[in-house]
């Protein structure tokens, strides 16, 4: 067996356990102020209880009225009796059933609520652990549905309530029996338990590779269906490797489930074969006491029904304990997805206002980073300073570490070694979500939102300041296209919600997200390849814009077109996870190193492109 298998095989014991887990439960739904949820499934129990005592006592009862010779009036009244209270019983079960549901499903969306918190605000460097994914995917598989784990626990909260009660009950009615039948059924009743315990955790063992089919089977959907492949699955037949991939990715979780099922199959044998030598032995008991002690007949009945209720409760319980065992994994699950260790500080951290008019320098002192799992730095020894309304470049080939450097000033990733200081204090100690403020940022993932191309670029739905809206998308090159939209800023962009959606071009979506950026107004603004979509020309014009954009800010940009970043300041050239070179333009130039050697060779269409511009003009 494969190192890979074997670790598959290992059992991962859950962080908490069933009662750990049952506590959590009724602790969210008093904190989420659903007491209800609590207190009718109590009553509900209570009311199970009554109803099955109703039931186990009206033959007897009634026939006990018949041997005795009552009156008809007698025998009705009792009859009546029972009937009222048998729909009395029903009618406020069906109440509390009905009402019920709506403060579990409460419930349940507080906690997908907090695990859509949690993904959306844990530290960036969790977003690429795959443990943490894994676990994201499992807990989103416990909170889908009504019948799943963080709902459905209530039910089974309940009946195993019911099931003690009516267990406590019967065993004081059948205290005079032979000790020896109470034995046996408690006896083969645990082991049908342990037996069933053993098969459902069979889905938690395994559910590592679970979750990695499923991964497998959601990518490959998710990039038949995404609107940016479309090109490349028609242009290169890319379909049939698709559905290959697909079928085997559906075949590999099929065979999964086909195990799977054979271990749930055999543990029902199991249980039917302890069943029937538990129930076996009791009745024939019961049988022996009615032909050697010469029990009544409403008595005979009564123990009975007893015996096969006794046995019920005693099972109920059992069964309810394995259920309740297998949803708390699903809910130990969910729990350590929300509980996932955070690396970097938030509330905890000390708090940051950015404001404009104050100066800001951020240092990188004697840094080094290293991917998780990877032997080799992608940075190393980096010194840095960005200056205070400093115009930075960051050029390089790619795979250099450009983006990676950007990801560590904006505080996405902490240094392997080193520091990353905000006016000579690490940002380690700093509030997280605080020091985000203090940038604005365009980078080559783009965010757009379902909602109005206003919206979008203000990020919020509410008290949009429409004037800054407006000018913010004239300094990106984008008011003119808005202005000749029939909706204008209204307009809606994503056509997977909205009918009327419109779809931007990838540089029309570059200037919104540069729009975005400049409507936030932080202190440091951050560019990573801004103008990648752009065509030279229209890039040239972008660029000639920036010096007004930046107006009294320090500002990083990164490009692969040596010529565009020429306005700034400084100009830093990684190569080899070093920084290699630094100074302007024409100082890098006259060193004649790396940064020439690049430009030379891209300056001939640079040169094209100018002269192309001139004769247009």
């Amino acid at each position: 067996m494969s190192d890979l298998v074997q670790k598959k095989e290992n059992k991962r014991k859950p962080k908490y356990n069933m009662w750990q887990n049952s506590g959590y439960m009724i602790l969210l739904a008093w904190r989420e102020k659903e007491k209800k949820v609590l207190v009718l499934a109590f009553l509900s129990a209570i009311l199970s209880v009554a109803s099955n005592l109703i039931n186990l006592y009206v033959s007897p009862v009634i026939l006990s009225k018949v041997e005795n010779k009552v009156q008809i009036s007698e025998l009705f009244i009792t009859i009546l009796a029972f009937v009222g209270l048998m729909m009395l019983c029903s009618a406020a079960s069906s109440y509390i059933s009905t009402n019920s549901l709506y403060g579990r499903i409460q419930v349940r969306c507080a906690i997908i609520t907090a695990l859509s918190r949690k993904a959306a605000t844990t530290s960036y460097p969790n977003i690429g652990d795959e443990k943490f994914r894994k676990l994201c995917v499992e807990a989103s598989g416990a909170t889908t549905s009504n019948g799943q784990a963080t709902e459905a626990i209530w039910g089974t909260l309940t009946n195993l309530t019911k099931n003690v009660l009516g267990f406590t009950i019967y065993m004081l009615l059948l205290f005079s029996l032979d000790p020896f039948m109470l034995i046996v059924i408690v006896v083969t009743t645990f082991i049908g338990y342990f037996v069933s315990k053993y098969v459902n955790e069979y889905g938690y063992r395994h559910r590592e590779e679970i979750a990695e089919y499923e991964n497998k089977m959601w990518y490959i959907d998710g990039r038949a269906k995404d609107y940016s492949a479309a090109k490349d699955i028609r242009l290169f037949n890319i379909r049939p490797w698709l559905e290959e991939l697909g079928e085997k990715a559906m075949d590999a979780f099929m065979a999964f489930h086909k195990r799977a099922n054979g271990v749930y199959f055999w543990g029902r044998i199991a249980d039917i074969i302890l069943s029937f030598t538990r129930n076996g032995i009791a009745y024939a008991y019961l049988l022996n006491l009615v032909l050697s002690n010469g029990l009544s007949s409403s008595e005979f009945l009564l123990y009975f029904s007893a015996v096969g209720g006794f046995t019920s409760w005693v099972s109920g319980i059992l069964g309810d304990l394995s259920t309740l065992h297998r949803q708390s994994l699903d809910i130990s699950t969910v729990r350590e997805c929300i509980e996932y260790p955070e690396q970097f500080k938030f509330e905890t951290g000390e708090p940051l206002e950015p404001n404009n008019k104050k100066e800001y320098e951020i240092k990188l002192v004697n840094v080094s980073f290293r991917y998780p799992e990877s032997e080799r730095y992608t940075l190393e020894n980096i010194n840095l300073t960005l200056r205070p309304k400093e115009k930075l470049a960051v050029v390089g080939l790619n795979g250099a570490g450009k983006t990676t450097l950007i990801k560590l000033i904006c505080g996405f990733f902490d240094p392997t070694d080193g520091q990353v200081l905000l006016n000579g204090k690490d940002i380690k100690g700093y509030n997280r979500r605080d020091y985000y403020k203090m940038f604005s940022a365009v980078f080559q993932d783009f965010s757009l939102l379902a909602g109005t191309i206003a919206a979008n670029i203000a990020q919020t739905e509410e008290d949009i300041d429409m004037e800054k809206v407006k000018k913010c998308a004239d300094q990106a090159g984008l008011l003119t296209k808005i202005q000749a939209l029939p909706e204008g800023f209204e307009t809606y962009l994503n056509r997977r919600v909205y009918e009327n959606a419109i779809m931007l071009s990838g540089g029309e979506t570059q200037r919104l997200m540069l729009a975005r950026a400049l409507y936030k107004d932080s202190p440091i603004i951050i560019l990573d390849e801004p103008t990648a979509a752009l065509d030279p020309i229209a890039e040239a014009e972008l660029y000639q814009k920036y010096n007004e954009m930046t107006l009294g800010k320090s500002a990083i940009y990164i490009s692969h077109r040596l010529a565009s970043t020429r306005f700034c300041d400084r100009i830093i050239f990684i190569e080899n996870n070093h920084i290699t070179e630094e100074g302007t333009h024409d100082e890098l130039l006259a060193q004649g190193g790396r940064y020439a050697e690049l430009f030379e060779i891209q300056s001939k269409y640079y040169r094209d492109e100018v002269d192309t511009n001139e004769e247009r003009e």
